[in-house]
């Protein structure tokens, strides 16, 4: 835990605490990831799509280069397509700027290297010279330093313990001092003045994250005509003698060119301001949050700057310590007109010494003989995601090496108040911007290996120490220590164009980020499971494959997953490796264990071409070839309701009990209809509806569904003799007559009641020149193109639709699956029931 520790909590405590548990018991929510934009921001390398480089193209024989342009960015990782491709997306590749040849506009020429358009590009423009001189005329080049090889270090590992910088004093603008990093925790420093090396913590050291305005590279003060002196508080510790040698050490500071660019890229502009010396307003003191009084500018020291200084009737004037006085520009945080507190309903806390009952602005202002800062001096204010009851991690600014769980109380406009928990002794709301630097999302300190300070739980709770399986929760005690290369996991990527197996949804695997980590084996690997799981067609059946038998050897650290389908949340303890050696064979056998392709995710990342050569599968194929040796149908994952004769069984005998692996929260009727395609992309395995004593979901409510099921995929079966067929003729249910095959959304058999699913009638017949059984994804996206729903044919492509799946999609699947509205699901599944009714009457006869 590196050291850190609240005091009077025990390790254990700190393990026990679990966000997504607190999140339930509490019924809150947590504040969105991307409201906190200054955590994004710190794994951003400055390059942004729209930029365009020159690359390497390997493909070509002598590799000349050419230009491309950025689509996207995921940490060190960018998504680029060749200049002269414009909207057409086939060419794109992923290169690491580690490791990749990516160079500013106009270095090739500058260097004699060979310049030309690869193959793709010359069959598009055959004028491609033309093509080049208007891309390098553009002025949208990436800058030239963001591609230097210290290239793609984020300012986690360029501010490593160590370095230095140079930090703006707070209340005089002309004056800053150096410091020294002694840690970085997710891009949160903790500084030492330099100076003051065997002294005490406190004022000697200090917490900032990195992007706060008076951090600044090693140089800063020089370069900006700013005289290096050490802060007022700190000059008494040694003498003037002394203290100028320290400021002589602290000019022969290497500078770091890297670094520099670094924190100079992402400070914003300071807007000019137009603020009088004497104006009064409304402040927060930043020494203590938690309240607002009438404060007022003492001193204006330019168009950007100024100083206020909170107002003390006291007869105190020279109390311009830390919190009195703090240096201001427009757009600073905690300052507001008068009146703003009276507006939002919020009280005026009136400065020491004022007397009178109540604190009026008008009277104030007549007695101090001077005038309020006008409204249009202070900035529009901008939207955010914060509401009242939102859970977040927050900084307590009167102990700052500790982070709280913290709730939001209280919304007004810009700002927010929140109630720090955990605290042994209680203290007032705290006060604080929406875009304040001291304020992060839920899980940020376990990301970071940093210790949270959390409610502490009642004793009764914390009896549970060893590692137990419960029906409710998994209480599992596990070392976290982040500095142990051992149990430290490489980054795990997503390579999502690698085959996504019958469970995974091709589409959301495809919006996942580029990779994971790297950080805590543990940690890394339970976010990437978690993100699959919530991928899936059916999380439920997903965290079903993943979860521990109880028979399984245990060899790693069980770790408690939910899912969410259909309204139920489910849990499952799952295994997860703890060290760094069996990280890539975890991600390999868990990819087989989801019978999609062992390069789905892993440490290795797919650029061109998987090894695997997934890219000719299709789901069906896939499931018969490689899957899990069952019976099964086309395309359906293993365990599904459509294995009649594992149904047979299950209306004979109960299941195996496994209550403490796999636990649906919530009792509730579970009558529902299963009418999920199997190949299509979905899979459609049995229901995951589970009550609370494990038994499966009744689903008498589809029995009419199945059966025609049943019988329209023996006929499929019967009609490709030279094929061979994914599965076996199904096991006719021996208390069911059969009946002849035909369309299941055309039965009108009168022995049985009408299908309480949407009755779709064809428009027209169809008459087909193949049976749809022998169709690839492609010629299934042709049939599509050809029909009024042509646009959703980049979804069957997407998804890998074949022929035999294509069969198997009616009106339930198509909505859920394809995350289509009624209207345009409807649509589609007229043409679907015209190629199903076309290929009983003319194949399956």
């Amino acid at each position: 835990m590196r050291g850190h520790q609240h005091e009077g909590d025990s390790a254990q405590d700190v393990l026990d605490f679990n966000w997504d548990d607190y999140l339930e018991e509490t019924g809150a929510l947590s504040v969105p990831h991307h409201a906190f934009k200054h955590v994004d921001q710190d794994m951003q390398t400055g390059l942004s799509p729209g930029m365009r480089l020159e690359v390497c193209v390997r493909s070509e024989p002598d590799q000349p280069y050419w230009v491309a342009n950025i689509i996207t960015t995921c940490g060190q990782l960018l998504l680029l397509r060749y200049e002269g491709y414009q909207d057409d997306r086939r060419a794109d590749f992923w290169c690491d700027i580690m490791t990749s040849d990516l160079y500013p506009l106009g270095w090739s020429r500058q260097h004699g290297k060979t310049m030309r358009a690869p193959e793709g590009v010359r069959e598009k423009h055959q004028d491609w010279e033309a093509l080049l001189e208007k891309a390098l005329a553009e002025e949208n080049g990436a800058p030239a330093n963001l591609l230097e090889p210290l290239r793609g270090r984020d300012p986690v590992e360029l501010l490593s313990a160590g370095c230095y910088v140079e930090l703006q004093d707070s209340v005089e603008l002309g004056q800053a001092w150096a410091a020294e990093v002694e840690e970085n925790v997710g891009g949160r420093l903790k500084l030492r003045l330099v100076g003051t090396e065997g002294l005490p913590d406190t004022p000697a050291t200090l917490w900032l994250f990195y992007l706060h305005p008076r951090i600044h590279p090693p140089g800063w003060a020089k370069e900006n005509g700013r005289t290096l002196v050490p802060p007022a508080e700190l000059l008494a510790l040694r003498t003037e003698k002394e203290w100028e040698e320290v400021k002589q050490r602290i000019s022969e500071l290497p500078q770091d060119e890297a670094l520099s660019a670094e924190l100079s890229k992402d400070q914003p502009v300071i807007a000019p301001h137009t603020f009088k010396e004497g104006m009064k307003l409304e402040a927060v003191d930043p020494a203590a949050p938690i309240s607002i009084r009438p404060a007022t500018i003492t001193k204006v020291f330019n168009e950007q700057y100024f100083l206020v200084k909170m107002d003390d009737l006291c007869g105190i004037e020279d109390s311009e310590g830390p919190g009195r006085s703090f240096l201001c520009h427009r757009d600073s945080p905690g300052i507001f007109p008068t009146q703003w507190s009276l507006k939002n309903g919020l009280t005026l806390c009136p400065p020491p010494g004022y007397q009178g009952p109540d604190f009026d602005w008008a009277d104030y202002l007549k007695q101090c003989e001077t005038e309020a800062a006008p409204q249009q001096c202070f900035p529009t204010q901008i939207e955010h995601s914060f509401k009242e009851g939102m859970k977040l991690e927050a900084v307590n600014p009167m102990s700052p090496e500790h982070v709280h769980v913290a709730t939001v109380t209280r919304v007004k406009g810009q700002y927010i108040w929140l109630s720090l928990e955990g605290l042994k002794t209680p203290m007032p709301e705290l006060i604080v911007h929406a875009d304040s630097l001291d304020i992060f999302p839920v899980s940020w300190c376990e990301t970071n290996g940093y210790p949270l300070v959390h409610p502490i739980k009642p004793p009764a709770e914390k009896e549970r120490k060893i590692a137990v399986v419960q029906p409710e929760k998994v209480c599992v005690c596990v070392s976290v220590g982040q500095g142990n290369g051992k149990y430290c996991s490489p980054k795990i990527y997503f390579n999502h164009r690698c085959f996504s197996g019958p469970y995974l949804n091709k589409g959301r695997i495809a919006e996942l980020p580029q990779f994971i980590g790297p950080g805590n084996c543990v940690l890394v690997l339970k976010e990437v499971l978690t993100l699959l799981i919530n991928s899936a067609y059916k999380p439920s059946r997903v965290l079903r494959e993943l979860q521990l038998d109880q028979e399984s050897r245990w060899q790693g650290h069980g770790e408690t997953l939910k899912a969410k389908y259909k309204g139920k949340s489910y849990r499952a303890t799952v295994e997860i490796v703890r060290t760094a050696d069996r990280v890539a064979d975890f991600c390999r056998k868990t990819c087989i264990k989801l019978e999609c392709c062992p390069n789905l995710f892993g440490p290795r990342m797919v650029l061109e071409r998987c090894s695997e050569n997934c890219s000719v599968l299709t789901k069906t194929k896939y499931t018969y070839y490689y899957g899990k040796k069952k019976s099964k149908r086309v395309g359906r994952p293993p365990g599904g309701h459509s294995n009649l004769e594992g149904v047979v069984k299950r209306r004979g005998r109960r299941r195996k009990r496994r209550k403490q692996l796999f636990v649906h929260k919530k009792r509730r009727s579970s009558a529902s209809v299963d009418n999920t395609p199997a190949g299509s992309p979905q899979g459609s395995g049995e229901e995951e509806d589970l009550d609370e004593d494990d038994s499966f979901s009744d689903d008498s409510g589809s029995e009419l569904q199945d059966d025609m099921q049943d019988d329209s995929e023996q006929s499929v079966s019967k009609s490709q003799p030279t094929t061979p067929s994914p599965s076996p003729p199904a096991t006719p249910r021996p208390t069911r007559r059969r009946r002849k095959p035909r369309s299941p959304s055309f039965s009108d058999d009168e022995n049985h009641p009408p299908s309480p699913k949407v009755r779709i009638e064809p428009p027209q017949k169809l008459c087909l020149e193949t049976s749809p059984l022998e169709w690839s994804v492609t010629d299934v996206v042709r049939f599509i193109r050809t029909t009024d729903c042509a646009p959703l044919a980049r979804i069957f492509l997407d998804q890998e639709i074949d022929g035999q799946a294509l069969l198997l999609l009616n009106l339930p699947t198509v909505q859920e699956c394809m995350d289509l509205k009624l209207g345009p699901a409807i649509k589609l599944c007229h043409h679907i029931e015209r190629v199903k009714l076309a290929f009983y009457q003319q194949f399956a006869t």
